[in-house]
């Protein structure tokens, strides 16, 4: 797994690393991994908890996430920077017009 670098995408993570990826960085506040497990959908089981405990330090060694506390874990604030960022581009091939109103290129 790569380190992060600015401007490097989610998609150059294995699955299970860009599934906790997009969950830090839809969480409100910091996670344990028994909580991202769950949301991934894995259970709250010890073995899939320290699996992806150890996927989460991996995360933390490569900069692409934080440990705030012991066993609580968030993104990488350049990395949640970025990614805010690029949720807020317009997807391709749509415009936005006057007043916000969207508008396609033959409209």
């Amino acid at each position: 797994m790569p380190r992060w670098r600015q401007g490097t995408s989610t998609s150059v993570l294995p699955t299970a690393y860009q599934d906790a990826v997009e969950i830090l960085a839809d969480a409100a506040e910091a996670m344990r991994a028994g909580q991202i497990a769950t949301a991934m959908g894995l259970g709250d089981e010890a073995a899939k908890r320290e699996g992806l405990r150890s996927k989460l330090k991996r995360l933390v060694e490569r900069g692409w996430a934080c440990e705030d506390g012991p066993g609580l874990f968030t993104l990488a604030e350049p990395v949640a920077r970025q990614l805010a960022g690029q949720a807020a581009e317009p997807a391709v091939g749509s415009a936005v017009g006057e007043g916000g109103i969207e508008s396609s290129p033959a409209g």
